[in-house]
């Protein structure tokens, strides 16, 4: 590993530190599992007020296999594509009813033959339910990644590997928990807040930034000399 990797790490750790944390609220595998399929292109908070209520309707995927699918929507429209959401919620948990006795299997490939269960709600799920070495590629840690130097592609499965191949494997998982809080809290997609930045040093934006401001520095210097 390169030292420079390992300075970020040490960062991420020492400001997060390395407790594993999970932000969508749930009891058991399945729960998890329905709460990032509604995550897709939804805030982990809106999903937890839905499934609040949702799970103590549809207490187990049995319940959720026969659901009525006009029901369903409703109840989770808030959280976005909710006709999809819930036609794949139902025949994902009549495969976890017929296939496999309702329980979450852990194996990438079964997990990814589940309707509505691609590889990032997969590696979610292997990481915080059976604790395997995973990478979660969502939003903050495709738009994160880049910046560190981490990966120049755009493909989730593409970062993915990068990452397996640029990070330690007991660090896959703590780097998404680590790297999703700080996009929240200051790598923000758009005005990211770099004077709260402790990772400055590495970023390649932040030094576009400087490098841009120096220039129009110069110029204005050059102006005024006029």
């Amino acid at each position: 590993m390169k030292k420079r990797t390992q300075e970020i790490l040490d960062r991420l750790d020492e400001v997060y530190t390395r407790e594993y944390k999970c932000y969508l609220n749930h009891e058991t595998p399945w729960q998890l599992l329905i709460a990032t399929m509604l995550s897709a292109q939804c805030t982990d908070a809106r999903v937890n007020v839905v499934t609040k209520d949702l799970f103590q309707k549809y207490r187990s995927p049995e319940d959720f296999a026969k659901a009525d699918l006009k029901e369903l929507e409703q109840d989770i429209r808030s959280t976005g594509f909710y006709h999809n959401k819930a036609k794949n919620i139902i025949a994902c948990c009549k495969d976890l009813v017929e296939k496999y006795d309702s329980r979450v299997p852990e194996d990438l490939e079964a997990l990814t033959s589940l309707a509505g269960v691609g590889r990032k709600t997969a590696n979610v799920i292997r990481g915080n339910i059976f604790h395997e070495p995973s990478v979660v590629v969502d939003t903050h840690v495709k738009r994160i990644s880049k910046k560190l130097g981490f990966t120049r592609e755009d493909d989730p499965e593409k970062i993915e590997y990068d990452l397996m191949k640029a990070l330690p494997k007991e660090h896959w998982i703590l780097y998404n928990i680590q790297i999703i809080t700080f996009g929240r809290e200051i790598c923000f997609a758009r005005n990211p807040k770099c004077e709260e930045c402790f990772l400055t040093k590495y970023c390649s934006y932040h030094k576009e930034q400087e490098k841009g401001s120096r220039k129009k520095g110069k110029k204005e210097q050059e102006k005024n000399k006029k």
